[in-house]
């Protein structure tokens, strides 16, 4: 559960985030104007979601297994696209419904909200695929609870994105525009160190020293990004609250009632005496002011809290069995039964023609089939299995593996390759795992 929460939380709340921000600066306007600017971003975040179901769809019945090859240009892209939210944010400050400054800022918005989600939420959408372990009851308890953290952590993030909203009403606009770059920084941010993980990985950038260093810790803590989005709005909090106290019910009337108090009169003269409505009117703005910093701040404080421990939960050291020796002879590694056949998960490694260093399992069934596959899936990278309490369980989303699925594609299943049995032993070829060493980089 507490998986399904957190991987749903941090792959949807900067999407929930961005979409609330575009839609509070950039105003719709009335009429064909409103409809118009309505249907740019949400165009934008159906089509993004939409990318992200066939994309998700397409890893997990393992039609793409090169995901470098996406990953590259996506993340190119959503670089690009952030630029556009940056400049969507600055230019969308002064538009004016109707002009073409104001359609081509909100065209630009609902390209970063498409690539927001494109890139952001194939994980979430793939977590639906290890609610059900192969082999089990459809309805138990744990399936029930795994669906329970995924549907929590996706309402996190709605709700936490609405109640920010309601800010709106007591705080300049100009407030908004700071925390929306703030927001949108981080966005891209986080987007920049992807893609130069990506590359290194690949070998087509070289980073040594101190900034290999800070990559390696920013990639490390990605959480940092997922609670640095919703700590950007302590300063719409901060002034929220300052607002709210200094809204003086029965002060006279300035230049802030005429600012802040929505439906204030224009036949009020600056310095007069408030009546009653005017005082109504201020209590109003000062409880909502009050109420919606006070609200706001509960959810950045939830985030903070649930996905820190979460995280530091889920991530507990997991140390893997070390590799066991076997024999290797003109390309053909041999396993003897003898030395997998007691039912126990077994740990090999393999240095492929490339230099990447590989892991693949076995672990005999019943009778005599044996399970045997890479030591990562198509959903989960290279993280890894590992046996307790009788079951083989992935280490980096807790799921529990069914035995008799081992050998087989799909979910989180160990990624299957060819082989042989029979005299007493298993004979892998090199060259078989050599065109699987993509899936340990």
């Amino acid at each position: 559960m507490l998986v399904q929460f957190i991987q749903a939380c941090e792959g949807t709340l900067a999407t929930a985030l961005v979409v609330m921000v575009m839609s509070v600066l950039l105003p719709e306007g009335e009429g064909v104007v409103k409809a118009r600017s309505a249907r740019l971003r949400t165009g934008g975040l159906v089509l993004g979601i939409t990318a992200a179901i066939v994309f998700a769809a397409l890893r997990g019945t393992g039609i793409i297994t090169q995901r470098t090859a996406v990953n590259v240009p996506t993340l190119i892209a959503c670089v690009v696209c952030d630029l556009l939210g940056f400049a969507a944010i600055i230019a969308g400050a002064a538009a004016r419904p109707g002009t073409r400054r104001y359609a081509l800022c909100n065209a630009a918005a609902a390209c970063a909200i498409a690539m927001m989600a494109f890139r952001a939420l194939p994980g979430v959408v793939l977590q639906l695929t290890n609610f059900i372990v192969p082999g089990e009851p459809v309805f138990t308890s744990e399936m029930l609870l795994r669906a329970l953290g995924f549907v929590l952590g996706i309402a996190l993030s709605v709700i936490a994105a609405a109640i920010f909203r309601t800010m709106r009403g007591t705080l300049p606009r100009w407030s908004f525009v700071l925390v929306a770059l703030l927001l949108e920084a981080l966005v891209l941010a986080e987007h920049a160190v992807d893609l130069a993980k990506v590359l290194q990985s690949v070998r087509r950038i070289r980073l040594r020293g101190t900034s290999f260093r800070v990559l390696v810790q920013l990639v490390n803590h990605s959480t940092w990004f997922t609670i640095g989005e919703a700590a950007v709005f302590l300063v719409l909090i901060v002034m929220s609250i300052v607002y709210g106290m200094r809204m003086k019910p029965t002060a006279p009337i300035s230049g802030r009632d005429f600012r802040f108090l929505p439906g204030m009169p224009v036949v009020y003269a600056m310095d007069s005496e408030p009546n009653a409505a005017v005082v109504r009117m201020r209590l109003k703005y000062r409880r909502h002011a009050i109420a919606a910093a006070i609200w706001s701040l509960v959810m950045v404080v939830g985030i903070t809290v649930t996905l820190t421990y979460g995280v530091a939960k889920t991530q507990e050291t997991i140390t893997l069995s070390p590799p066991e020796a076997y024999s290797m002879s003109d390309g053909t590694i041999t396993i003897t039964y003898a030395q997998v056949s007691d039912g126990h998960l077994h740990r090999f490694k393999y240095t492929a023609a490339d230099g990447t260093v590989m892991r693949f399992i076995i672990i005999k069934k019943n009778g005599s089939a044996y399970g045997i596959g890479l030591d990562a899936c198509a959903n989960c990278g290279d993280a890894g299995y590992y046996e307790k309490d009788g079951k083989i369980i992935c280490k980096r989303c807790g799921v529990a593996i069914n035995l008799a699925t081992i050998g087989f594609s799909g979910g989180c299943n160990p990624i299957p390759f060819d082989y042989t049995s029979g005299d007493g032993a298993i004979t892998i070829q090199a060259s078989t795992l050599d065109a699987l060493s993509s899936n340990f980089r």
